[in-house]
């Protein structure tokens, strides 16, 4: 049977108005639902009727749109991870803009592939580039690409330090000896031991050094490590410093690794996916100085930029280091002078992706809709908010900081007396649980010489300073309760 015997059948509305009238009423909620966003508990279990919807077989034939989004509606949008919450505090997530949600929906609606091509989604890309570098005070020359989130940007900028480094053709002969090694400290995040493993170096091929008491690297044990292993016969390519720790905040000497680098010749990479971004900020910039150093730098742009997921960044200086780790042109993608084919510098040529989603054009919106200096702001006052944490800690004897506050990273934990340290670890692990299960907060914890801290990563532009009185009583209440 022909097409012309019988209705044509595509993948669009059957009644474009309905569909239409559809998407309006989705836009009023999703508005609502972000502007009420307090009123709605930050995060719940998912009872067994909701979690047993999602155990259901294939859908094969067509549902009523309306159906399928009152499914949404009913089984997904209650039970949120929280982190568009100003109290979600469990991990360093931003919060979103409005702003960067229409960037995704018109990203959707124009669905380009931005491994390439000459149409105006790659000079997007190009200028939010620009942007990242201008923002770092890297120069106009280096290279650029965004890539899913700071994991891919650390092994992008790490793929290339190796095959720069290495001092022969690493890409055609592969690796003839394993004797590569890179250097971070313990409180390095684990995506970088990812990347080095998966560069064929092993877990091995990452030094890690000890840190000081404010958490930052040990710049002592660092070059007495490269040293040694020197002297057996091993070849040191890389330092990785940290602009803001997992943990607790730390940055890393920046321009003290950036010398060791100059006299060893070394490649120097920042993992900047927590702090890098803070150059916005009149107060956190200083602490970054040398950064602009760096060889190459890691940005999330989903965390202290807010934009919806996924969004990060990887710059590099070395233009040509960074194209030959990954150009490969087979004939099917060779460039033309003229039409779509035309253009230079493909963004497939600077990573793994050739199909890339259009993530560029939620930043371009957000930046241009308010500008960096108040990104700036609702940084300097996240980090302003963190020490105000810090003071009501301070202020109360039940209360104890583990760690120096690191940018906008508070650990502490209630500590009444008289527990040994397994009690106290316990005690405030059930605060913790506590806290979450009632939804008043979602904080973060971790591990600090032994120390089961509460951890409180502040880098919502909604969060109060009142959410931080209600969650320090609501500490010390069940605590006093469960003691």
């Amino acid at each position: 049977m022909s097409e012309h015997s019988k209705e044509f059948e595509t993948l669009d509305p059957q009644d474009w108005e309905q569909s239409k009238a559809l998407m309006h009423k989705m836009v009023d909620d999703a508005f609502n639902y972000v502007q009420n966003v307090r009123d709605r508990k930050i995060w719940q279990e998912m009872p067994k009727d909701v979690l047993n919807t999602f155990k259901t077989s294939l859908p094969q034939q067509p549902s009523n749109a309306g159906d399928v989004y009152k499914e949404l509606h009913d089984n997904v949008l209650p039970y949120p991870m929280g982190n568009i919450h100003p109290r979600f505090w469990a991990w360093y997530m931003g919060s979103g803009t409005i702003s960067g949600v229409m960037g995704d929906f018109w990203a959707s609606i124009l669905n380009p592939n931005l491994g390439g091509g000459n149409h105006a989604g790659h000079k997007v890309e190009e200028q939010v580039i620009n942007w990242i570098k201008e923002i770092i005070e890297f120069p106009k020359s280096a290279s650029g690409l965004l890539v899913s989130g700071g994991s891919m940007a650390n092994y992008t900028a790490l793929a290339v330090a190796r095959n720069v480094k290495a001092g022969y053709d690493i890409r055609a002969e592969g690796l003839k000896e394993n004797n590569l090694v890179f250097y971070g400290s313990t409180e390095i995040h684990s995506c970088n031991t990812k990347a080095v493993e998966l560069l064929g170096l092993g877990t091995k091929g990452l030094r890690k050094i000890e840190i000081n008491e404010d958490y930052t690297i040990n710049i002592e044990a660092l070059k007495t490590q490269i040293k040694e292993d020197k002297a057996n016969g091993l070849q040191p390519i890389c330092i990785i410093g940290t602009s803001g720790t997992v943990n607790t905040g730390a940055v890393d000497d920046l321009n003290a690794i950036a010398d060791i680098c100059e006299q060893e010749n070394l490649w120097f990479h920042v993992d900047g996916a927590i702090g890098a971004i803070a150059m916005l900020s009149n107060t956190i910039k200083p602490q970054l100085k040398g950064i602009e150093r760096a060889d190459s730098v890691a940005l999330d742009l989903h965390k202290w930029l807010h934009m919806p997921f996924e969004a990060g960044c990887v710059v590099i200086k070395d233009n040509a280091g960074h194209k030959n780790t990954f150009s490969l042109i087979p004939e099917y993608l060779e460039k033309n002078t003229r039409g779509l084919a035309a253009g230079e510098n493909w963004f497939s040529e600077y990573g793994l992706q050739l199909s890339r989603r259009f993530r560029a054009l939620k930043v371009w919106m957000s930046l241009k809709e308010h500008g960096s200096e108040r990104f700036g702001r609702m940084i300097t006052r996240n980090v302003d908010q963190a020490h105000y944490l810090g003071q009501l800690i301070a202020q109360n004897n039940l209360l104890e900081l583990i760690a120096p506050i690191g940018m906008d990273i508070v650990c502490f934990r209630y500590n009444p007396g008289g527990l040994n340290l397994e009690d106290l670890n316990a005690l405030n692990k059930e605060i913790k649980l506590q806290i979450e299960e009632r939804s008043i907060a979602l904080p973060g914890y971790t591990t600090l010489n032994g120390v089961y801290c509460i951890r409180v990563a502040i880098s919502s532009h909604r969060v109060t300073y009142a959410d931080f009185d209600e969650f320090v009583n609501s500490v010390l209440r069940i605590g006093k309760t469960l003691i």
